[in-house]
């Protein structure tokens, strides 16, 4: 256990948090390594041109980020009072979800697993 009355103990754990605007995504029905792809390819750009390689990105984790992407810079321009021009992706992740598990009939009474991947998103933004 953490020493300290537990006001202080709030005290001392909000005074590092970060406070960079971030949009966060949980359950998202997209397997990470999947979602990694489009992930990798926003990662550093400013907040115009990783909208524009989103929209134009064939995969499906594309549409679901540019959504997170976006309410992000909303996060930036209201919560934290930033121009929309000077914001850059800083971070982007994906981490594992819970997995959905699956029953698929196979022949001869079998059953075979299907295991349906979720993975949680977070984008951080960041001025340059």
């Amino acid at each position: 256990m953490a020493k300290g009355h537990r006001s202080k103990i709030k005290r001392v754990r909000n005074a590092n948090k970060d406070t960079r605007p971030s949009a966060k995504l949980a359950y998202a029905r997209v397997s990470v390594q999947k979602a990694c792809f489009v992930l990798d390819a926003i990662r550093g750009k400013d907040v115009e041109t990783a909208l524009a390689i989103l929209t134009y990105n064939p995969r499906y984790a594309s549409s679901v980020v540019k959504k997170l992407l976006e309410s992000a810079i909303a996060n930036a321009e209201n919560n934290n009072g930033m121009n929309r021009d000077s914001l850059y992706v800083a971070e982007c992740y994906a981490d594992k979800g819970p997995t959905m598990k699956r029953v698929r009939p196979r022949a001869q009474g079998r059953a075979y697993r299907i295991e349906k991947r979720t993975s949680n998103i977070t984008v951080v933004l960041d001025e340059k």
